[in-house]
């Protein structure tokens, strides 16, 4: 085994990725948002920590998710809940790109 496979576990083909917004896919059984900004990829849990509403569906401006459900904003970097009536942060994950795929650590 090598230590992606012991450590990283892929997540989609960077080429999938469109530039400066979000997608949701499903991860080791995991609902993850992917999202890139001015060419780097970012990855949380895609569910809000606020109401049950998927993130892959809000609007991505900068680093800033809105959620789609009440417009409350997380940092895509780190997940941190920026405004009200988000109290509790997203998980974020690591991110590796290597040949062309997105490989995230849990």
């Amino acid at each position: 085994m090598t230590a992606i496979d012991t450590a990283w576990t892929e997540a989609a083909a960077l080429g999938d990725l469109p530039e400066d917004d979000v997608i949701g896919v499903t991860v080791a059984g995991r609902d993850v948002a992917l999202y890139t900004v001015e060419g780097e990829v970012f990855a949380t849990d895609n569910l809000c920590t606020h109401g049950n509403a998927r993130l892959c569906d809000g609007f991505l401006e900068g680093h800033e998710i809105e959620c789609p459900l009440h417009q409350g904003r997380f940092d895509v970097r780190d997940g941190r809940a920026l405004c009200a009536p988000l109290t509790e942060a997203l998980r974020s994950y690591p991110v590796r790109i290597e040949q062309g795929k997105v490989y995230l650590q849990f």
